[in-house]
Parts: structure tokens; sequence; C-alpha cells
């Protein structure tokens, strides 16, 4: 079997590590090794996912930390001779202290704890404006419910839960054996009632024994004002429903930005190309443009080419964390007419007269530039 990476080693951190360096560098880890963001090369993702929150279980406990640091990986190894971990310690504990009266740290409480439900991923597309300003979105979520018929018991009615005759509730077996040692107690999860203390003797018709059942959730969602394609929002308590008194999971919902038919988006910045004339471009106007927030008039100063990026500021979009919005940047482009009119070359040929325009010598300086260039 091959050995284990070093816990530090695996989160890139020193064994001197604080605790929020620690939980820093989880995190960091966390997002870039996601099964979900790594769907390509998923399998390989999801065993380094795990092995990273394996570390992070032991290093951000300080009492599982300290352990680790004076015995390794042999602190939680319960296989190993002397291992440490949280079962293994009680054994030994009890291997050589148990001829004393039979005593036992294990107690006599053995049922499964309460457990948390699992977390729910939710796609959400939205447009562009939403995203932009900010938006209270309805939701619907398929998840798992406590059974109200049976109250999460599982059970048809009260009555119907009866004490486990062989674990007398307690959800753990004891085998005593005598040793050279002394009184060796061996506790084990009751095959019977599989460790919950009870058996139900008719299962609710509703759930079916499960004590969950399947629904479906609407919710409302709050879009902050400046959030990304890409970006995350979590929903605390909306997952599925837990076991055994637990809390709910939560909702996490990635969100999708629909592209826009007019603006790209460039940080809190939008772009944007608006085409005007030639004889707009020469001579300067006022032309009426759309933005986000509605119409609004541009101008245009004489003389402008056509590639020139002018900024009204303000009109992009709202920063996530307050402090404004940023800018639209406008980028002119000046359009040639196709389809002239004999009156409108007319008029071309005598503007290019009165600016002393040769349009024949300047189109044989051209095709002469490129036959010396291929030459």
């Amino acid at each position: 079997m091959a050995s284990k990476r070093d816990y530090y080693e695996i989160l890139g951190v020193s064994r001197s590590a604080s605790d929020e360096e620690i939980k820093k560098a989880f995190r960091k880890l966390a997002r870039k090794y996601h099964p979900d963001v790594n769907k390509d090369n998923r399998k390989e993702a999801e065993e380094k996912f795990k092995e990273i929150n394996e570390a992070y279980e032991v290093l951000s406990d300080r009492q599982r930390r300290s352990r680790y640091d004076q015995f390794g990986h042999a602190a939680f190894d319960g296989a190993a001779g002397g291992g440490f971990d949280t079962g293994g310690f009680s054994d030994i504990f009890d291997m050589f202290f148990g001829g004393f009266g039979g005593f036992s740290s294990r107690g006599g409480g053995g049922r499964p704890g309460p457990e948390r439900g699992g977390d729910i991923r939710y796609n959400l597309e939205i447009e562009f404006e939403q995203a932009a300003f900010g938006a209270e979105i309805e939701i619907e979520i398929p998840r798992s419910e406590e059974c109200t018929a049976c109250a999460g018991s599982g059970a048809a009615s009260r009555s119907d839960i009866e004490t486990c005759s062989q674990c007398n509730g307690s959800g753990q077996t004891q085998v005593v054996q005598n040793t050279l040692f002394g009184r060796m107690v061996n506790v084990t999860t009751c095959s019977r009632c599989n460790g919950e203390g009870t058996i139900i003797r008719k299962n609710c018709p509703r759930c079916n024994g499960r004590g969950r059942v399947r629904t479906r959730r609407k919710i409302k969602v709050k879009i902050p004002a400046g959030v990304d394609n890409g970006a995350r929002i979590r929903v605390a308590g909306e997952g599925e429903a837990g076991m055994r008194g637990g809390p709910a999971g939560d909702v996490y919902i990635f969100l999708f930005v629909k592209e826009h038919r007019l603006f790209k988006r460039d940080g809190y910045n939008l772009l944007m190309e608006v085409p005007i004339s030639f004889v707009q471009a020469a001579l300067g106007a006022e032309i009426e443009i759309a933005t986000l927030d509605g119409r609004e008039t541009l101008l245009i100063p004489e003389g402008i080419q056509s590639g020139t990026v002018l900024t009204l500021k303000n009109r992009g979009v709202a920063k996530l964390r307050g402090g404004g919005r940023g800018d639209l940047l406008i980028t002119v482009r000046v359009v040639t007419p196709r389809n002239l009119t004999g009156e409108q070359r007319e008029l071309l040929r005598q503007f290019a007269s009165i600016g002393r325009e040769n349009i024949n010598s300047e189109e044989k300086g051209i095709f002469q530039r490129v036959k010396e260039f291929l030459a």
C-alpha cells in the first residue's frame, strides 16, 4: 500500500503555520480541485479533493493536529499497533485497563448522532441587467425534507417504534473476553438495529420508513449587483434535510450570465461600438445611443477618427462592494458609404478638388507602392 503524503505537504504550509494560514491554504486548494470545477478530469480531482479535506480535518483541529505532530499518520490508523484515532485510542485503553471491574471508556451510548443534510448545487441563468444591477429571483429547488406524517421517525405511529431487544436501546453490543491483561471489552454496532437502538415494526406509508420525502421548494435568492459569470451564492439551511434531528444542508447557486446583444463586459466597465457616417465624423454631431439606464445623447467631436474611444462615466456595472459603477467605453467606427448616387459622387469630387486632393494620382501612388513592395 502506498504511504500517505504528509498533511502539511498536501496543503502546502509549514509545520509552524497558523490556523488562519491553514484555512486560507485549504480554501484555495478546495476551489482549485473541486470536482464541479474539473469536469474534464473529475475522477482525479475527486481524489485530490478528498486528500485535501482529510488533511484539513486533522490540521484545523488543535487536538488532532497535536497528535499528528507527535505520531504522524499512526495517530489515526486504527489498524496499526499503537493507533490513536478516536476509536483506536479507546480500544487500547480498554485492552490494558479493562480488567479493573470491566471498565470501558466508550460508555453506554452507541447510537448514531444527528447527521447534517447534504448540500445542493443549482445552476441559474440570469439576464445581463440582473447581474449588473442585482435582482431578487424565485427558484424551485428539488430536495429531501423531513416527512411530516411521521416527523422523521420513519414509523407509521409511535407505537410502531420499539426498543431493540438485542442491545437494549444502546445501539451497541459488548463481548467481554478474559485475557492475560484482564478483561477485554469488544464493542460493536448492533447488527439487529444497525446502531439505531430502535426497531420499526411498521413503516410510515408516506416515506416508506426513510423519514424523508422528495419535494420541490420555492426560495427567493438575492442576486448582488455586480456579480459576474461563474459567481456562487450560498443559501444556508435550504439543502437536503438532516437525519436524526441534524441540520439541513445548504444550497450553492452557480450563476451563468446571458450575453448582451450590444454590450461586452470588462470587469465593471462596459464596451460597445457605435457606427457613424463620415459626415458626422468630419463635422461632429450629437447622436442617441442605448445604455443600461436607457437612451442618452452622445457628443461626437468634430474630426473624430475611426477607432476613437469615448467614455460615459458611471454607466457601467455596479461594483460588488459599493463604491459606484464602472464606465461605458464607446468605440466609434466611421462607416464608408456604398451605392452613391451620381450627385453624391460629384459632390465628393468637388470636395476633393477644393481640398486639392488628386484622386487618380493618389490611386496610382498606391498601386505604385504595392508594385515596388512586391518587387
